[in-house]
Order: C-alpha cells, then sequence, then structure tokens
C-alpha cells in the first residue's frame, strides 16, 4: 500500500485510514480490532459525487439534466470498478479467508469510493479531487460509456444532435432455439455501429455501443 500511496503523491498523517479504506467486513471480522470500508465509503460517495460535479459544471455547458445523466455515467459501479482495474487498487483489497479470489464486483467498486473518503479526511478536498481527476478525466474526455443502456444514450445523443436513426435488423439465422441476430444503427441512412447477439435487445445494445464509439471518435 505505502508504494501506491507514495505513486499518487500521498505522504499519509494517518496511515491507518488508508487500511481501514481497503478492509472488507469479513477482514474486520477475523480481525477484532480492525474496521471496515463501509462508513468511508458514504463519505467518499458524496466526495467524488462533488468532485465530478464541479468538473462537469466548469468544463461544459449542458443542462442540468444533461449533466445529471453524464455524472450518473462516471460515478457508478461499472465506472468505480474500472478505476479500481486501471489504478491497480484491487489487489490491496482486504478480505477474509473465505472471500479470498472471489471479491465481488460491488465490493471493489465500493472500496474505490472509501479510499477517496479516506484521502479527504487525511490530506483534504485538493488532494482528493487531484486524485479523482487524474483517474476520471481521460475517461470523460474519452466519453467511456460505463451504463449498460447505451440504446438510451444514443437516443439522448441523437436529440441532442437532431439527428434521425434507426435500428436495423440485417441478419437473422440459425435454429429457432439458437438463432443469431445482426443490428446496425443507420443514422440519416448511413451504417455505423453493428450489433451481433442471440437476441435482438441484445444486438440493439451492442450496435448502440458501436455507435456511440464510433461518434466519440469523430
Amino acid at each position: 500500500m505505502d508504494d501506491f500511496l507514495k505513486k499518487y503523491g500521498i505522504i499519509p498523517n494517518n496511515r491507518s485510514i488508508y487500511d481501514v479504506a481497503i478492509s472488507h467486513s469479513s477482514y474486520a471480522n477475523e480481525h477484532k480490532d480492525r474496521k471496515n470500508y463501509e462508513r468511508l465509503e458514504f463519505l467518499g460517495d458524496a466526495v467524488l459525487e462533488l468532485v465530478v460535479s464541479e468538473y462537469l459544471y466548469k468544463n461544459y455547458e449542458q443542462n442540468e439534466g444533461d449533466m445529471t445523466k453524464w455524472r450518473a455515467n462516471y460515478v457508478c459501479e461499472n465506472a468505480n470498478y474500472e478505476y479500481m482495474q486501471k489504478i491497480g487498487l484491487y489487489k490491496y483489497i482486504r478480505v477474509g479467508h473465505g472471500e479470498i479470489g472471489n471479491i465481488q464486483k460491488a465490493i471493489v467498486a465500493d472500496i474505490f469510493e472509501a479510499f477517496i473518503g479516506a484521502i479527504y479526511l487525511d490530506q483534504g478536498i485538493d488532494t482528493a479531487r487531484k486524485f479523482i481527476l487524474d483517474i476520471v478525466t481521460p475517461y470523460i474526455l474519452d466519453k467511456t460509456y460505463f451504463l449498460n443502456d447505451y440504446k438510451s444514450i444514443l437516443q439522448e445523443a441523437m436529440q441532442t444532435d437532431k439527428r434521425s436513426f434507426v435500428y436495423d435488423l440485417i441478419d437473422e439465422k440459425g435454429p429457432s432455439h439458437n438463432k443469431t441476430f445482426t443490428v446496425v444503427v443507420r443514422i440519416e441512412d448511413v451504417i455505423y455501429g453493428k450489433g451481433i447477439a442471440g437476441s435482438k435487445k441484445e444486438a440493439c445494445q451492442k450496435a448502440a455501443k458501436a455507435t456511440l464509439e464510433m461518434l466519440a471518435k469523430k
């Protein structure tokens, strides 16, 4: 853990608070003098929302509703889990013997917020802000989508741009119990993303995701 803190320029005033932030209740139960991350997660969640909200407000001109949806995309379980994988903090999570090798995604995501809570208490808002923005900003700039409802996100993007689009089923093959569907998104008659899946619904989601990724690169 010390090497991780050093990497982000954090010189702890209270070293133990970072250990609490990465400790699951199963670990705390096996070490009776230990606390777990849950209270710090409560605090860190608020700090993360504040910092991301502030960044979006200062750097973009969207209205309140759009900023709320943007923030939800970058402050959610999928996003937090990705951040943990990216920075390698997940390797330091402490769990009980029965949980080793089976740490749930939600726990990994929650501990990211707990760690932010620890930084905030130990170092203050400026250090917490820098830590968050160093990690989250690249994903915002790349327009990474973490929420799974890509169809809704694409719908909102097209409404904003005032462009028409449709989902077009271009192929359906296989026996009735094991069909494969291929769907493309056409924006003003131009084909963008394509999705292939075992259901029309999932194929549409994949096509929407591919389309959003293509639009982000334009």
